[in-house]
C-alpha cells in the first residue's frame, strides 16, 4: 500500500511513520554511516520532519515500512538552500510548484524482489503525486551513484551543478521534472506501481 502522510492524517498514521523512521536510523545511521543525530538510539529524524513535511510511504499488509521519501516545501528552506547551496551552479528551482524530495529509503533485510516492487511503487507514486497536486519539479541532493541510477528510471533528471566532495562521498544537486508523460517513460523503463490502494494525494 502507498500511503500519503501530511499533517491532516500524521497522528492516524503511527505505525508507518514509526517503522519508518526506524528503518531510516537503520539505513542512514547504522549502514551508510551518516552523520546525523539518532533519537532514543531507534529512529533518524531531523529538523525538517516538521509539520510540513509530506512523507510517501510503502507498506505491507500489516503496515509496516518497505520504502519511502519525505517531501520538503521549497517556499521555507530545505537541504539544498540550507546545508548544501554549493551544490548548485545557477538559480535553485523553488516555489509551489517545487519540492525537494528528501530521505528516500527502502527497508534493510526484505529481500531484493520486494525491495524493486516496494522502490518501484514509491518511484510511480512520486510521479502521480506531482501530477495531482500541480508540482513540477523535484530537487534533491544525491551521491553520485545514487544519481547515476535515478537517471536509469526514465525520468527527466539531472543536476544542478557538478558533484562537489563531502565527507568523503561526491554528492550532487538534482531536479526531476514532472510532466503528464513521466508515468509513460517511467513504465517504458521497467517501473511500474504495484500499489494494492493509496490515500487520496493531498495539496503539497
Amino acid at each position: 500500500m502507498l500511503l500519503i502522510v501530511d499533517s491532516t492524517n500524521r497522528a492516524l498514521e503511527h505505525k508507518a511513520l514509526r517503522t519508518m523512521f526506524e528503518a531510516r536510523k537503520k539505513v542512514f545511521i547504522d549502514l551508510l554511516k551518516w552523520d546525523v543525530p539518532a533519537l532514543a538510539d531507534r529512529f533518524e529524524l531531523d529538523q525538517f520532519d516538521d509539520i510540513d513535511a509530506t512523507y510517501l510511504i510503502v507498506t505491507d499488509t500489516d503496515g509496516e515500512h518497505l520504502a519511502s521519501a519525505r517531501l520538503l516545501l521549497t517556499t521555507q528552506p530545505a537541504l539544498l538552500d540550507s546545508l548544501f547551496p554549493g551544490l548548485v551552479a545557477a538559480e535553485l528551482p523553488q516555489g509551489a510548484d517545487v519540492l525537494e524530495i528528501t530521505r528516500f529509503c527502502l527497508s534493510p533485510g526484505i529481500g531484493a524482489r520486494l525491495r524493486r516492487t516496494a522502490r518501484d511503487t514509491l518511484l510511480v507514486g512520486l510521479a502521480e503525486y506531482a501530477l495531482a497536486n500541480d508540482v513540477r519539479t523535484y530537487t534533491g541532493v544525491a551521491e553520485l551513484p545514487w544519481f547515476r541510477q535515478i537517471q536509469t528510471f526514465g525520468w527527466d533528471c539531472r543536476t544542478l551543478g557538478e558533484p562537489v566532495l563531502h565527507r568523503g562521498q561526491a554528492l550532487v544537486g538534482l531536479r526531476i521534472d514532472i510532466d503528464v508523460s513521466t508515468v509513460g517513460k517511467l513504465a517504458a523503463a521497467g517501473i511500474v506501481s504495484n500499489a494494492a490502494a493509496a490515500t487520496p494525494a493531498c495539496a503539497a
